[in-house]
């Protein structure tokens, strides 16, 4: 006897349902190419034998997020952050690591919760000329510099009125003016602060001061316009980013790549791979 149409497709809708979800989603998209700031050392930066590849922190718990997925997760250079911004929002490429939550971007972009790492713009001294620090307006009296603005609207207008704070230059001269005591303090990012500072033998003579100017999340987002977005992603992304976290894992790979970037500096430059 001929099986019916009825029956049929009551069978090919049992086995659909029966179907593992998670094969379901690998089935959809097993692959995903990521994306994210190409000078942000130890967050992010370029392979120097692959420059078409990127490394670091964010990179590491990319790949680490891929496993735990079964997802295989490439990490790309996008030549610049803005470059990688119109990336992602494009679609043309399905994550962006260390992203700041902006409400523009919210109309292009799914961010992931919790964020794994922080970027935070501190007060640096020298350890044996640190001085009481509580609040903005006990740097009023203290000669600063920063390597140019950008540290929040409220910040920027506070200095502008308020502070003795020199612009221009590039951090390294501007940490060398603090050791020489030309100036008493130095506004800057506290991650690639502390990666220039391990470069210069400097680690352990300066200080950051607490509580930091600015501090935000960097989160992974995932694109509106990729093909692989999907509620089973977010939802696994979201899942296994939260038990990464509480794991400590970003924390370790910020340590581990923070002595992996110090090492490369240190290493006699070489020719990159084809």
């Amino acid at each position: 006897m001929r099986d019916s149409p009825i029956l049929k497709s009551c069978l090919l809708l049992f086995t659909l349902l029966t179907m593992p979800v998670v094969a379901l989603a690998a089935g959809k998209c097993e692959r995903l190419v990521a994306t994210g700031h190409p000078d942000y050392p130890p967050f992010m930066w370029r392979d120097p034998q692959k420059p078409q590849q990127l490394i670091g922190a964010q990179a590491d718990l990319l790949a680490r997020l891929g496993e735990e997925l079964g997802v295989r997760i490439e990490v790309l250079h996008s030549k610049s952050w803005d470059k990688a911004l119109d990336e992602v929002r494009s679609g043309r490429i399905d994550l962006l690591a260390g992203a700041p939550l902006t409400l523009a971007d919210l109309e292009t972009m799914d961010y992931v919760h919790p964020a794994p790492f922080s970027r935070a713009d501190v007060v640096w001294v020298r350890n044996i000329a640190s001085f009481p620090y509580i609040e903005w307006a006990d740097l009023r009296e203290r000669r600063g510099a920063a390597v140019g603005k950008g540290f929040g609207k409220a910040f920027d207008q506070y200095a502008k009125g308020n502070l003795n704070l020199e612009q221009g230059g590039n951090l390294t001269q501007q940490l060398q003016k603090l050791m020489l005591g030309e100036v008493d303090y130095v506004v800057h990012e506290r991650e690639p602060a502390l990666a220039l500072a391990h470069i210069l033998g400097l680690q352990d003579d300066l200080l950051a001061l607490h509580p930091p100017i600015r501090s935000e999340g960097l989160h992974l987002a995932l694109s509106h316009n990729s093909a692989c977005n999907a509620p089973w992603l977010r939802g696994q992304l979201a899942k296994k980013m939260t038990e990464l976290v509480a794991a400590g894992v970003p924390d370790a790979l910020l340590q581990r790549n923070l002595q992996r970037w110090k090492e490369q500096q240190l290493q006699p430059a070489s020719a990159p791979n084809p």
